[in-house]
């Protein structure tokens, strides 16, 4: 026999051997539609909650910063400077070679500083070292003892000299620099008005030295026109790498 044909429904009659599950969805999808207005939700309020967080941290943070130094009633920046300047090591006595009396550098930046003199010296500029490294202990009496001297707010005298631990010299990359024809000007801004400035703004770069304080610098430190650093080994680059970025 032949097998039999399931019985055409009509009008409004509904199939019963559909399972009941399959009946009660509902047509178009309608559980995606539903979805999307919670997983909206879902997003914004986690970009709410996220919002509230990062302006719930930020003063926390500086509550939080370490104190920088005993006896400064300052505290350490996010990017941890101190007062405007950013912290430094000492370089260890082993690393260091004299390059004048009683002042001494990392090698490297002795000889590029020998070399830039002699240049100078060749085109009639009198190129004077006045200060190169410093140790934290030796900072910390130009620091506290000038302060107490002058009667110096620790703002007003981080203005001209770093705290100790913050110094550029006390990597032995750092020095301080003078026209020997013109020992008034020596730490001073006029020194940007002697030949020695003059050249250096000139020829500097030649010997990997960079002015690290010019006028409106973007750490806020004081213009320092005879203050100068040297980038020009990878140790040098990754110490002052903080202070380069701030500046751009």
């Amino acid at each position: 026999m032949p097998p039999r044909r399931p019985p055409r429904l009509k009008g409004n009659e509904q199939r019963d051997d559909l399972p009941v599950a399959r009946r009660s969805l509902p047509q178009g999808g309608g559980r995606r539609g539903l979805l999307k207005p919670v997983a909206t939700t879902t997003a914004v309020l986690l970009l709410l909650t996220a919002g509230g967080v990062l302006l719930f941290l930020q003063p926390l943070r500086r509550q939080l910063a370490p104190q920088g130094l005993p006896g400064l009633e300052a505290r350490t920046s996010p990017d941890g400077r101190l007062l405007a300047h950013f912290p430094y090591p000492e370089a260890a006595s082993g690393t260091l070679v004299a390059v004048a009396p009683g002042l001494k550098l990392k090698p490297e930046a002795a000889e590029a500083l020998l070399a830039m003199q002699r240049a100078a010296a060749a085109e009639g500029v009198d190129l004077r070292l006045l200060s190169a490294f410093r140790s934290i202990e030796l900072q910390k009496r130009i620091f506290f003892d000038v302060k107490a001297e002058r009667n110096q707010s620790a703002q007003e005298r981080a203005q001209v000299s770093a705290p100790p631990g913050f110094s550029e010299h006390s990597t032995g990359y750092a020095v301080d620099l003078g026209d020997g024809t013109s020992p008034k000007s020596h730490l001073g801004e006029g020194f940007d008005r002697t030949p020695a400035f003059r050249w250096l703004k000139a020829h500097a770069n030649r010997f990997h030295y960079q002015l690290s304080f010019p006028r409106g610098n973007s750490q806020g430190v004081s213009y320092e026109p005879w203050h100068w650093r040297y980038e020009g080994s990878l140790e040098a680059l990754r110490l002052f790498e903080p202070a380069r970025q701030l500046s751009r």
